[in-house]
C-alpha cells in the first residue's frame, strides 16, 4: 500500500522556476513522461498543449493549463544524486513548459460516503512558490476538472479530448441568459454546434419534466433568424414542435412569412424609406399617426369626435398663436381655408352618426365653418383660394368647436395612436396620403422631396417578392402574429419558430430582422411590465457580422437598414438579459461584429478561426493570461472548439457531440468531386426553376 506522499512523488513531473499573477514557468523532471504518461491509473497524453496539471498548496491544488513546450539551455546538468554543477561548461538541454493559473482544486468528503470528492473555484487564493511540485492530475481530479456540479450539468454538449474524455456540460440559464457567441469559418462546425445547442436543452428539459411527472412540451421559445435557409428541415423530427415560415410562395409543411408593414415603427419606416430628417421624415411621422388613428375602427363614435376635433381646435390654435403669418397672406390663406373646410365636412360626417346635444352642436359646428370658409373663397376660371382671414374668423370656429367638445361624455378618450403603436392601417393608403400631406403643407420643395418618398413606398408594395411580405393577402391580428411567431401559451403549438429568410430582398432584409427582433424584444419588456416575471425567450441569429456589422466612423443624418438593425441588436445586448431575452450569434467573421454585442456575450464557443483579423479580435474577449490559449484556434478540427466564458468554470477544449447526417443545418460543403465522378445525380431542369423564380 503506498503512501500519500508516495503517490504524490509517482505523479510529480517537475517543479516551479518562476511565478507571476498570469504565468507559471516549470522546470520537467528527467523522467518526465515524454509523450504518454501512465501514473495516473490510466494512460494520459502528456505533456499536451492546453492540458492540465495541478500546483499543490494549503488550499488544495492550483489547477492551471498548459500554454507552452520547450527546450531550453542551462549552464549546468540536472542528474540525480550529483553534485557535479559547475565542473563541465556546456549547454545542456532541459525540457520546460509554461502554464497559465485557472483556479483552484479543493476536495470535500461527499455526504454519507467515505470517498473524497473535488470541486472546482474560480480564482486563485495561493500562488505557488518556487520549487513547489507540478503534479499530473488523476482521472477523478481531471473530471472534477472539466464535469460541472449543481445546475451546470443540465445540458451535456460534448466531451474533453484532453481531460480523459470527461464530459462537458452547460447550464441553459448561464448560456443562454447572458448571450452566446459561436464564432468560426465555415465549416468548422458553427451552425451543428447551435442546431444541437438547441436540441440537446429541449430533450434535458422534456427528460427532467418527464421525471417530475409532467406532460406536454417543455415551455421554451427559440426564435431562429435564418438568412441562408439553413435550418428549414433540422428540426423536422421534432414536428409540430417547430414552425418554419418562407417567402411566398411555400413548401409543404411550411407557413407564409408574414411581416406586415403596419407593424413597422416610425425608426425602421424611416430606415426603409431613407426618410431625410429634414422635411421627409416629419411628414412620414404624421402620415403614421394619421393612418394609426383612422385603423381604429373600433373606436367609439364620441371617442373619433374627441380625437379628430381637439386635433383641428390644436391646429387652429397654433395658427392664432402666429398671428396674422398663420392665417393672412398666402401659402397661409390658403392653408386655413383649407383646415376650416375639413371642419365643416368631418362635423357633417358626424352629425348623420351622432344624436342629442351633440348632433346639434356638430350642425352648428359645420354650418360655421361653411360660412366662414365661404366668405373668404374665390374662383377664376384658371384657379381658386381664399383671401386672408382674420382672427375673429378663426376663434369663431374654434368657439363652435368647444361647443362639440363640452356636449362629449365625461371621461371621453381622445389620446390618438403614436405612430410607433402596432395598429393595424391600410399600408397600400401610404403613398397617397404622404402626397396628400405634402400638399396641405404646401410650398413646391416639400412636395418635392415628399414626392420621391412616395415613390419608395410604392416601389416597396408593387415589389412580387416583398408585397407578400409586408402587405400580406389574409389580414393578421397583432396578438395571433405573436402568438405564430414567439409562441403562445406554455408553448403548446411548438417550442422553436425559423424564419427561413434566405429569398427576402437584400434591400430590405436588415428591415425585416431588426423588426422581427425588436418586436420579440419589446414583447418580452411588456410580459415583464404586466407579470413582474420574465419570459425566457432566445433569439437566433445566423451571420451575425452581416446584420451587426462594426459601426464605421462616420454616421449619416439619415439611418441606414444595415445600421438601424445594429442598433436594435445593440441594444437587446445591452438590456435583452433584464427582460428574459437571450442571445445567440453566430458568425464566421468576428471582427466585423459590433464591438458592443460582442462586449454584451459573456460565453464563447471558438470553432477553428484562421483569418489574423479575427483571431486578434477574439484574443481581446478573453482575460490576458488567457490569449495563449486560442494560439490553438487555427489548427482545429471540425467539431472540436474552445468553451470559455460565464457558462465555464475554466477554459475547455470541447468535442461537440455529433448531430446526425439529417438533424444538421444544411450547411455542408458542396460535394463537387461527387458529381463530376457521378457518384451523386443533379439531375438539372431549369424550366421548373425559371417558373418559380418569375411566377
Amino acid at each position: 500500500m503506498t503512501t500519500p506522499i508516495e503517490r504524490i512523488a509517482a505523479l510529480t513531473v517537475g517543479t516551479v522556476e518562476y511565478v507571476s499573477p498570469d504565468q507559471i514557468k516549470v522546470l520537467l523532471e528527467l523522467d518526465a513522461p515524454q509523450a504518454t504518461a501512465l501514473n495516473t491509473g490510466v494512460p494520459i497524453g502528456f505533456p499536451r498543449i492546453n492540458s492540465y496539471v495541478l500546483i499543490p498548496n494549503e488550499a488544495g491544488a492550483v489547477v492551471a493549463l498548459v500554454a507552452w513546450l520547450g527546450v531550453e539551455p542551462s549552464s549546468f546538468p540536472k542528474r540525480t544524486g550529483l553534485k557535479d554543477f559547475g565542473l563541465i561548461d556546456l549547454p545542456y538541454p532541459l525540457r520546460k513548459m509554461s502554464l497559465v493559473p485557472l483556479g483552484t482544486l479543493s476536495h470535500a468528503k461527499a455526504k454519507g460516503k467515505q470517498q473524497v470528492r473535488y470541486r472546482l473555484e474560480r480564482g486563485v487564493a495561493v500562488f505557488p512558490s518556487v520549487g513547489d511540485p507540478v503534479l499530473l492530475p488523476t482521472s477523478d481530479q481531471l473530471r472534477s476538472i472539466v464535469e460541472s456540479e449543481g445546475a451546470d450539468r443540465r445540458v451535456t454538449i460534448g466531451i474533453s479530448p484532453l481531460a480523459s474524455n470527461a464530459t462537458v456540460s452547460v447550464d441553459p440559464d448561464k448560456i443562454f441568459g447572458r448571450h452566446l457567441a459561436v464564432l468560426g469559418n465555415t465549416g468548422s462546425g458553427k451552425s451543428c454546434t447551435v442546431a444541437g445547442l438547441i436540441r440537446w436543452s429541449l430533450k434535458a428539459a422534456e427528460g427532467e419534466r418527464a421525471a417530475a411527472g409532467l406532460v406536454g412540451p417543455a415551455n421554451a421559445r427559440f426564435i431562429i433568424l435564418d438568412p441562408n435557409g439553413e435550418y428549414t428541415r433540422t428540426f423536422s423530427d421534432l414536428s409540430p414542435s417547430v414552425r418554419v415560415f418562407q417567402v411566398p410562395p411555400v413548401v409543404a409543411e411550411c407557413q407564409e412569412l408574414s411581416l406586415p408593414a403596419w407593424m413597422w415603427n416610425s425608426n425602421e419606416w424611416s430606415s426603409f424609406a431613407a426618410a431625410a430628417p429634414g422635411a421627409q421624415r416629419p411628414i412620414l411621422l404624421q402620415a403614421l399617426r394619421d393612418l394609426r388613428a383612422g385603423a381604429a375602427i373600433r373606436e367609439p363614435v364620441v371617442a373619433q369626435v374627441s380625437r379628430l376635433f381637439r386635433s383641428y381646435r390644436a391646429r387652429l390654435a397654433q395658427l392664432i398663436a402666429q398671428g396674422a403669418s398663420g392665417y393672412a397672406n398666402f401659402p397661409a390663406n390658403r392653408n386655413c381655408g383649407a383646415i376650416i373646410r375639413n371642419i365643416e365636412t368631418d362635423a357633417s360626417r358626424y352629425e348623420t352618426a351622432t344624436d342629442a346635444g351633440l348632433k346639434k352642436a356638430l350642425g352648428e359646428l359645420a354650418g360655421e365653418a361653411k360660412t366662414r370658409a365661404n366668405s373668404h373663397a374665390w374662383n377664376s376660371a384658371t384657379n381658386s383660394g381664399y383671401n386672408d382671414f382674420s382672427e375673429t374668423d378663426v376663434l369663431a370656429v374654434v368657439n363652435r368647436i368647444d361647443v362639440v367638445l363640452a356636449e362629449l361624455p365625461a371621461g371621453t378618450k381622445s389620446v390618438p395612436p403614436n405612430e410607433d403603436a402596432p395598429v393595424q392601417f391600410d399600408v397600400s393608403q401610404m403613398a397617397d396620403h404622404l402626397e396628400q400631406l405634402a400638399g396641405d403643407v404646401g410650398g413646391g420643395n416639400v412636395a418635392q422631396f415628399v414626392a420621391t418618398l412616395a415613390m419608395r413606398v410604392r416601389m416597396m408594395l408593387a415589389d412580387r417578392r416583398l408585397g407578400p411580405i409586408v402587405m400580406p393577402a389574409h389580414s393578421i391580428a397583432f396578438e395571433k402574429w405573436l402568438e405564430d411567431y414567439v409562441g403562445v401559451n406554455s408553448a403548446t403549438t411548438g417550442q422553436i419558430a425559423i424564419l427561413d429568410l434566405s429569398l427576402v430582398p437584400a434591400d430590405v432584409i436588415h428591415v425585416v430582422i431588426a423588426v422581427v427582433a425588436r418586436i420579440v424584444f419589446e414583447a418580452t419588456q411588456r410580459y415583464r411590465k404586466l407579470n413582474t416575471v420574465e419570459l425566457p425567450t432566445v433569439l437566433v441569429l445566423e451571420e451575425a457580422h452581416t446584420f451587426v456589422r462594426r459601426s464605421g466612423e462616420e454616421e449619416q443624418a439619415t439611418i441606414s437598414p444595415a445600421q438601424m438593425c445594429r442598433q436594435t441588436f445593440e441594444r437587446i445586448a445591452r438590456e435583452g438579459r433584464k427582460f428574459g431575452l437571450g442571445l445567440v450569434l453566430s458568425s464566421q467573421r468576428p471582427s466585423e461584429l459590433s464591438a458592443t454585442v460582442l462586449a454584451q456575450c459573456n460565453t464563447f464557443i471558438l470553432h477553428r478561426i484562421v483569418n489574423d483579423r479575427d483571431q486578434e479580435l477574439v484574443s481581446r474577449l478573453v482575460p490576458d493570461n488567457l490569449g495563449g490559449l486560442l494560439r490553438e484556434l487555427p489548427s482545429l478540427p471540425a467539431r472540436q472548439a474552445i468553451l470559455l466564458g460565464w457558462a465555464t468554470a475554466v477554459p475547455v477544449l470541447v468535442e461537440i457531440a455529433e448531430l446526425p447526417t439529417e438533424h444538421r443545418p444544411h450547411s455542408a460543403d458542396p460535394k463537387f468531386w461527387d458529381v463530376w465522378t457521378s457518384v451523386e445525380s443533379r439531375p438539372v431542369d431549369w424550366k421548373t426553376i425559371a417558373e418559380d423564380w418569375t411566377s
